[in-house]
């Protein structure tokens, strides 16, 4: 029996050190002053991400990653806890079909879908290829799965016609108790679903590249535009990325333990 624990030990720490083995070393080859055909690197410094962190351009292409995204989920919030609530209040029988609908994005590949979009927004009454407005509706579209799967769940969980018969029973509207009474409960899954969402479109690179590309520089298109220069200037933005999302991260968790 006492083999049974060591065991599941020793496989949890051999997969961490796999997980954290390509972290580190990039977190060392960002801090390398050189490294090259010795295994260790010669000396260490912050230059490299005091270039990163002074570069206007890279802090533009940032600060334009989290205006789309935070655009996007904020449509996303608005549109599907809404279309949620009608489905599984009123018309529980269209939740698999709406199952279907929300997968549709990624039925079909992206760079098929950014054709295809070039070719509608290009020109025409609507030219938004080239503008933030094309990336902010087409990661709209590509966070509904993440926002609808979680909300769903959480809805699942709570049991939605019960509460809402309660909060009926003690004379609330139905405005009134979807704002007051389902909202509260839906805290967690919220949070879980906008950070699950905001960590994958601030990585995003196909759309964001095929529609804008250097006409609004997201991050991940700056970083692609800067892979011929430095890797130790690279690393250093890959850890910066890694980072940011990491503190996310730590911010969507306690705030989901406060609200347990």
């Amino acid at each position: 029996m006492s083999e049974s624990p060591l065991f599941a030990r020793l496989t949890v720490w051999t997969l961490m050190a796999v997980l954290a083995t390509p972290i580190v070393i990039t977190l060392a080859y960002s801090l390398a002053e050189h490294w090259g055909a010795h295994i260790l690197p010669q000396g260490f410094t912050a230059d490299w991400y005091v270039s990163l962190w002074t570069d206007t351009r890279f802090l533009a292409a940032f600060g334009r990653s989290l205006l789309v995204c935070l655009a996007a989920l904020f449509l996303s919030l608005v549109l599907i806890l809404p279309v949620l609530f009608v489905v599984f209040y009123y018309f529980p029988k269209l939740k698999g079909l709406m199952n279907l609908l929300v997968l549709l994005p990624f039925a079909v590949p992206p760079v098929v879908s950014s054709v295809g979009l070039l070719q509608l927004y290009a020109g025409g009454p609507l030219p938004l290829v080239g503008t933030p407005w094309i990336l902010v509706l087409c990661y709209f579209t590509l966070s509904l799965p993440f926002m609808y799967r979680a909300l769903a769940n959480n809805l699942e969980a709570v049991n939605l016609p019960d509460l809402m018969d309660a909060a009926h029973l003690l004379g609330a509207g139905t405005t009134q108790a979807f704002l007051q009474v389902v909202l509260p409960n839906l805290r967690n899954g919220l949070l879980s679903a906008l950070f699950l969402a905001f960590s994958f479109l601030f990585g995003e690179f196909v759309f964001a590249n095929l529609l804008v590309g250097t006409r609004f520089e997201t991050l991940q298109v700056y970083l692609y535009s800067q892979r011929t220069t430095s890797g130790h200037f690279t690393s250093a933005m890959v850890m910066s990325y890694f980072l940011f999302i990491g503190i996310a991260t730590w911010v969507a968790l306690r705030l989901q333990s406060r609200s347990a």
